[in-house]
């Protein structure tokens, strides 16, 4: 039987965190495309019907809140019931409700970042685990992790702590699971809004590609690390900046 690269997902079941629009949905819409049954989560029901819908049959979305451990349990009991078994987890869910100077940033707002983007995203891994996941994770970084971010620095410390989750989650779970990560730049959703409108050009002209990123800009290397493509790479970030990492050496 030949290998047909634009089926890679057929036959797979794939669960994709904060999937009801932006990058989330992007992944979700590229797994379908490829072959795969996607379930969906998101914190709005009828955001993920219309994404269900648009996704068609091979779609299925239960809502909630990421940190709630019922709904996660949800989730993976939809999942038994309705597939029998799982391959992939992509965590994508994260927030950052607060913008400017980290020294002001309040302890409570600080804990809920963590608790959404680090910590939730090690329960959603072991319940997976739990759940019989049977082949790869990709955990949604940022390129705020990679360095100083500011204005959005504790996001930044959060990601950072999530690269380094990948790095040690590879260790524990090779050779049986694959966990990576990819580390978007700006990406032109909604939940980055906040950081190019009203001057997408000056923002563009930080990238040598000339552009911020679109939500496909993410979602084909997500595929890829998925992907038996990826089949010896465990415990990288990748970044998908649109050169914006590229120092000049003078």
């Amino acid at each position: 039987m030949t290998h047909d690269p634009a089926r890679r997902f057929e036959g797979t079941v794939s669960l994709v965190t904060g999937s009801s629009r932006g990058i989330g949905f992007a992944i979700a819409r590229r797994l379908v495309d490829e072959g795969a049954s996607v379930v969906l989560t998101g914190r709005k029901q009828d955001s993920l019907d219309a994404a269900v819908a648009e996704l068609g049959d091979a779609a299925t979305a239960v809502a909630g809140r990421a940190d709630d451990p019922g709904h996660r349990a949800a989730v993976f009991a939809h999942i038994a019931e309705r597939h029998g078994r799982l391959d992939h987890l992509v965590n994508n869910t994260g927030i950052n409700p607060v913008y400017g100077p980290i020294v002001d940033i309040e302890a409570e707002a600080a804990r809920k970042i963590l608790e959404v983007n680090v910590v939730a995203t090690l329960d959603w891994t072991r319940a997976a685990l739990g759940a019989g996941l049977s082949r790869s994770v990709v955990n949604i970084a940022s390129v705020a992790g990679l360095g100083a971010s500011p204005g959005i620095a504790f996001y930044g410390i959060s990601k950072a702590a999530l690269i380094n989750l990948t790095a040690q989650l590879a260790f524990e779970l090779a050779p049986a699971i694959r966990v990576n990560a990819v580390a978007p730049a700006v990406v032109k959703t909604a939940f980055a809004r906040a950081l190019y409108e009203g001057h997408e050009a000056e923002a563009s002209a930080a990238y040598p590609l000339g552009r911020l990123g679109e939500v496909a800009d993410v979602a084909g290397p997500v595929a890829f690390l998925l992907s038996d493509d990826a089949a010896w790479i465990t415990g990288q970030t990748l970044p998908i900046d649109g050169g914006s990492g590229i120092r000049p050496l003078t």
